[in-house]
């Protein structure tokens, strides 16, 4: 099994194995919001869904749990988080140390490839929010958020901003005001300005301006509804399984 360094994430090719497939599928629900905080995750369902055991599902939940992106409860199961405020306020407060350091070092030293990499996924969250799947604007927003820490050449920015980023889209789940974007697209716009123009301070305030952005949006106190999750990871009904 991977651990939390993120080659498994920024891996080309599919996981092959069945427990990675399970561990990334729903790492990935909750990323994009097709897992609500406070979800059930049932071991029986999972291994319906997936085609696999209940061995496999356990594992895969076991290792969710390890990198912080669901809970383990005794005698209750595995369940998506529901984080507080408090929770939101330590983990924008980490993002901030992270990111900012993250962008004032790549300030000037992308090369053309890279920032073609970065303007292509802006471009691409930009179509997704005109066309309002909001679940593809929230996946390429925390992949944008992903590749700036991996262009850093740190590994454990890496590891801290995986951590991180699920419990960001749970919190947006929860208290952000419906039909509002994880992220703005034009301020990772603005971000690519500062970076390839070497202007290091200017890419550190727009990334504090841009987390400070989404940590104040968080006002709605109404919770999500509950999918099943026959309906969240239907389209790997049917797949080989051990």
């Amino acid at each position: 099994m991977a651990t939390r360094s993120g080659t498994r994430r920024a891996a080309a090719a599919p996981p092959a194995m069945p427990t990675d497939r399970v561990y990334e599928a729903v790492y990935a629900a909750v990323i994009d919001q097709r897992l609500p905080p406070g979800t059930r995750l049932r071991e029986e369902e999972l291994a319906q869904a997936f085609a696999v055991s209940r061995t496999v599902v356990r594992q895969a939940l076991h290792q969710l749990a390890q990198d912080g992106v669901i809970t383990l409860r005794p005698n209750r199961g595995a369940q998506v988080p529901e984080p507080t405020r408090r929770d939101g306020e330590h983990v924008f407060d980490a993002r901030r140390v992270v990111e900012c350091e993250v962008v004032r070092r790549l300030a000037g030293k992308l090369s053309a490839a890279q920032l073609a990499e970065l303007r292509a996924l802006v471009d691409a969250e930009e179509r997704a929010t005109r066309s309002q799947n909001k679940q593809e604007a929230i996946r390429l927003s925390g992949r944008f958020h992903l590749e700036l820490a991996r262009m850093s050449g740190n590994p454990i920015f890496v590891r801290l901003l995986e951590e991180l980023l699920p419990t960001t889209s749970l919190l947006m789940a929860l208290y952000k005001a419906p039909g509002e974007p994880m992220c703005v697209a034009h301020s990772h716009r603005r971000l690519l300005g500062g970076l390839e123009r070497d202007a290091a301070g200017s890419a550190a305030t727009e990334m504090r301006r841009h987390l400070n952005e989404i940590e104040h949006s968080l006002s709605r106190t109404t919770a999500p509804a509950t999918p099943a999750l026959r309906d969240v990871f239907k389209r790997y009904r049917g797949g080989g399984g051990a």
